[in-house]
């Protein structure tokens, strides 16, 4: 790491004052008495200044870690090297961590010998999911007598995105979709063999091969086709994250929960080698459409890691979705929300046959109010499965894997990336940049 310009500071003022007095004095008035303090204070000064613009110079900080990513439950492991080159020690040392990962204390006071150095290790639990950030540092030091202080100041910093662990779910019937007698899709099919039938407005993350240039032009705002003969087995995860129906903070809230709950079931039908999509409305649109492989799984877990509360509802999203959804698409709906008109949404679903599961998070278990049965008995009625999900998911001795970070993408002969553990000790040592 390099640093900005080096700030040195004199604390005090009050020294430089007295020196200056004290010359006067001596000039003025000649007397040893001046003249003995003018040499202790003014070699007290000069001292100080040496000291501290010695430090200035030739004290350095290096950090490093060892991965760009990881999951909740990861312990993260970081490495620091202080060197001093100095011919003078440096007493007293003072490293400011700033950086943004949550409950990470990386700060600490030391001292380094002359021409020396130190080298320590923190380790801290990864305990939220979202994207932090390593540094930047703050290296504080100076003369022993407290006349200067030397400020080193490291900007680098590196990104680190905690992903939301994959945990063992409880038994979770989804009703399955596709129409009988349709094959499994092949693993390397690059496109979907399909003939267009619909359009629908365009959304982020939309090929563009799949736009309708002509529908475009003629409404002077982009669409894209819609196709029939979707592959059997696609799974659509619609996560609500209304923020007017999450119940809890932090990690004990229904939102946390839901997002989890997408992640173990985005993992569990990648490995039954189906093609699963996402869709949510944090602030920002997500919008995943189905597709298979360890790719799509970095990229759904990646997405989820960065999702928040927003301020769409739950009908809301079901009316804007609808038209991008196939018959006989199986969506999982993920949601708090007990009551509201997205249960009278899902009957235009029901007709378009679209087979719904709902996952219905149990607000009270997260110590807020809403009555679960009276939604079960609608579902019911409707014909929709469905499932309650209480808080005590979160609680599970396996909620919180992690898998210590250790893992690089191998591109095969094939194009394919595929995903490879590694050893912790084997991973290498990245200095932030």
């Amino acid at each position: 790491m390099k640093p900005e310009k080096p700030i040195l500071k004199l604390n005090n003022w009050l020294l430089p004052v007295l020196v200056s007095i004290l010359i006067l004095m001596q000039i003025f008035t000649p007397y040893k008495g001046w003249m003995a303090l003018l040499v202790g204070l003014g070699g007290l000064w000069a001292i100080s200044a040496y000291w501290a613009y010695s430090l200035r110079k030739k004290l350095s900080l290096t950090r490093e870690m060892r991965f760009g990513w990881a999951q909740v439950g990861d312990r993260l492991i970081e490495r620091f090297n202080l060197v001093n080159d100095a011919s003078l020690p440096a007493l007293w040392i003072e490293v400011r961590d700033l950086s943004t990962l949550p409950g990470y204390r990386a700060s600490r006071g030391t001292g380094v010998a002359s021409r020396s150095s130190i080298r320590w290790h923190r380790e801290s639990l990864c305990s939220r999911r979202g994207l932090f950030y390593l540094g930047p540092t703050e290296v504080l030091t100076g003369d022993p007598f407290g006349v200067y202080t030397v400020t080193l100041h490291y900007p680098a910093s590196l990104p680190l995105l905690v992903l939301p662990p994959i945990v063992p779910l409880p038994t979770i019937e989804v009703a399955p979709g596709g129409r009988s007698g349709e094959g499994r899709p092949r693993a390397d099919a690059q496109d979907r063999i399909v003939s267009a039938s619909s359009a629908r407005p365009y959304y982020p993350g939309d090929s563009r091969r799949w736009i309708h240039w002509k529908l475009s032009a003629r409404r002077d705002e982009l669409f894209v086709r819609l196709f029939d003969g979707m592959p059997a087995g696609d799974w659509w995860i619609l996560l609500d994250m209304d923020a007017r129906v999450q119940v809890g903070e932090g990690e004990d809230s229904t939102d946390e929960l839901g997002v989890i709950l997408a992640a173990s079931l985005a993992d569990r039908g990648l490995r039954a080698r189906r093609a699963v999509g996402l869709l949510a409305h944090g602030e920002d649109l997500v919008w995943l459409p189905p597709r298979s492989g360890e790719g799509q799984r970095w990229e759904i877990l990646r997405t989820l890691a960065l999702v928040n509360r927003g301020r769409r509802s739950l009908a809301e999203l079901l009316q804007r979705v609808r038209p991008s959804l196939g018959q006989r698409t199986t969506l999982i709906i993920i949601t708090a929300a007990v009551e509201g008109l997205w249960l009278e949404t899902l009957i235009p679903l029901l007709r378009h046959n679209v087979v719904p599961t709902v996952l219905l998070m149990d607000p009270v278990s997260f110590g807020g109010a809403g009555d679960t049965a009276a939604a079960r008995a609608t579902l019911n009625q409707l014909g929709v499965a469905n499932a309650i999900i209480s808080q005590d998911l979160l609680d599970h001795p396996k909620a919180h894997p992690g898998t210590q970070g250790q893992w690089e993408w191998k591109v095969l002969g094939t194009g394919k990336a595929v995903p490879v553990q590694r050893s912790t000790s084997d991973s290498p040592w990245r200095a932030l940049s």
